[in-house]
């Protein structure tokens, strides 16, 4: 990531001391995708095992930039006890709190939107995102917690189909990545219906982990 600017220099090292200071074991932490630059599940054990050193349970949704997740079953074979992939499903925390989450896409409206090539996969999204959300639902949620790593609007940060769905299910907070440098201008944070946005690239968080949520034990 150096060749994005100076501030990602030794950004792991970063992301490690910070970890280490804020989360203890008991803690869940969101991360919403663009883990690795590998290609491949073997590329990535390095990364994952980078994971398997730091406390705390970690749900990892996909990125844009993840090449190397492959079927959700390999995924979830090859990541190491303290991390947990979703995909078309949820992650129960207890007190009626579900994390879910999808990689979302770009929406109508984005300077990026093409119909022709990126309607399918939008609409795709929203499948995914709904059959997550609904898995969570029908398992006794009454409170969640989203991940997705595109933002849910486009530039002007008008509503979209992600944002109508968050509205639609006890969603209350979203969180995304995916936003880097400049592009962060255009960030959707705070709240918009009933629904808490948090854009927490690692730029934008200067590589600490952020408190979204205490739930009690």
């Amino acid at each position: 990531m150096d060749v994005f600017g100076a501030g990602w220099t030794h950004h792991p090292e970063k992301i490690r001391r910070a970890w280490l200071e804020l989360v203890a074991p008991g803690d869940v932490v969101l991360m919403p995708g663009d883990l690795s630059w590998a290609m491949t599940l073997e590329q990535a054990r390095t990364d994952f095992s980078y994971l398997g050193t730091l406390p705390g349970r970690i749900v990892l949704i996909r990125g844009n930039h993840d090449y190397w997740w492959s079927s959700i079953s390999k995924v979830r074979s090859a990541l190491p006890p303290n991390v947990v992939a979703l995909q078309n499903d949820h992650l129960v925390l207890g007190q009626g709190w579900a994390v879910c989450g999808t990689r979302g896409w770009t929406v109508p409206g984005s300077s990026a939107f093409h119909p022709d090539e990126d309607m399918k996969i939008y609409l795709r999204e929203l499948q995914r995102l709904e059959l997550s959300l609904k898995s969570a639902v029908q398992a006794g949620a009454e409170r969640i917690l989203c991940m997705l790593h595109y933002p849910p609007t486009n530039e002007r940060r008008e509503p979209s189909g992600f944002t109508r769905l968050l509205d639609a299910y006890p969603v209350v907070h979203c969180v995304y990545g995916h936003l880097h440098g400049a592009a962060r201008r255009h960030a959707l944070t705070g709240l918009m219906g009933g629904v808490r946005y948090h854009l927490v690239a690692c730029d934008a968080i200067q590589f600490r982990p952020v408190l979204i949520e205490t739930i009690a034990a």
